[in-house]
């Protein structure tokens, strides 16, 4: 399939739209996510609509924790991401054609499939996932607007390095993301994921603005993105320009793919960064993969009634129907 979004240049190149690396691409050449190729001054989508990886996974899994609690959600990637993390926890299915002889490899499913499959799974919502989404996007666009028409929610859970446009194009039907800010310093994206830091504070703010229900997760990783005034600065960008109400998702770092020169996460580290968010005001601060701090509950932020309780995926949800406490009527922040 065409890709969406690109610009004709000279001599047959082209240069893509979707995300922003805003690649320039020789005739024959790939792009850097691998999966977007100029085949004579047209450039093609490789991964359309070749899915590489399904699965019904309870919401909070992405991490999603504001968005029908409790829900299931269709799970489904391609190869290929835009991002070279030497940290992926997904580098088997991500990094993929530019590991194994530039093959691109999935099952042929349409979105109408998809949609059809995850009504039948009885899920809420449909997840782009395990890979970035956008790497993919003609297949997640068209999905998601067959789902949205269906009565279904669609998720986003990304690096958030997509171009303005995809995500105003996107918007329409995008109920929530989960957006990845993996450090606060530009020097870890561009030396550990070939990214740039500005252009996803940038888009984290399009997407509250245009009414996207918006999840941060940080994973916290020793000595490299750890530095307490660091992990300050980074709460107070999330409370100051997303808001005090945006959930903040702090995970920990065990060794995989191309980094095992460093031990997991500590406990204290996850503490301080907890800490460093309520300190800035945020009233959702959660840690994941870290079992035994008890701090995946949602509570109330005016009386402090536990409102969603959490163990791995088992949840007990103790709000209204339309998603109040049930002791101060106080509105929880999230899609219920």
């Amino acid at each position: 399939m065409k890709t969406l979004i690109y610009e004709e240049l000279e001599n047959k190149r082209v240069k893509c739209g979707i995300c922003n690396h805003f690649c320039t691409i020789e005739p024959g050449k790939r792009g850097i996510c691998q999966v977007r190729e100029n085949r004579d001054g047209e450039l093609i989508s490789l991964v359309y609509p070749k899915i590489i990886s399904r699965a019904i996974d309870p919401i909070e899994k992405k991490p999603i924790f504001h968005l029908l609690p409790g829900s299931t959600s269709y799970s489904i990637a391609t190869e290929g991401c835009n991002f070279q993390c030497s940290f992926c926890q997904n580098s088997s299915i991500s990094q993929i054609p530019m590991n194994q002889n530039r093959s691109i490899r999935g099952a042929d499913i349409n979105p109408e499939k998809i949609v059809d499959q995850a009504i039948n799974s009885d899920c809420a919502s449909i997840s782009y996932t395990y890979t970035e989404p956008t790497v993919y996007f003609e297949l997640a666009l068209e999905t998601a607007k067959i789902a949205h028409s269906k009565g279904l929610r669609n998720v986003f859970v990304t690096n958030g390095f997509m171009s303005k446009k995809v995500i105003e194009i996107v918007a329409p039907y995008l109920d929530a993301a989960n957006v990845d800010l993996k450090a606060f310093n530009d020097n870890f994206y561009r030396k550990q994921c070939k990214g740039r830091l500005e252009p996803i504070k940038e888009n984290l703010i399009l997407m509250k603005s245009l009414g996207i229900l918006v999840e941060v997760t940080t994973l916290l990783i020793p000595d490299l993105n750890d530095e307490p005034s660091e992990i300050r600065a980074m709460a107070q960008f999330i409370a100051n320009d997303l808001g005090i109400q945006t959930p903040w998702h702090i995970s920990r770092f065990h060794p995989c793919y191309q980094m095992t020169d460093r031990g997991s996460t500590p406990i204290a580290t996850l503490k301080m960064a907890f800490d460093a968010g309520k300190d800035a005001g945020l009233r959702y601060v959660y840690t994941g993969n870290a079992p035994g701090l008890d701090s995946e509950n949602t509570f109330c932020h005016v009386c402090g009634r536990v409102l969603i309780q959490r163990v791995v995926y088992n949840i007990k949800n103790h709000i209204t129907s339309d998603g109040r406490c049930p002791d101060c009527g106080t509105k929880l922040y999230g899609i219920f």
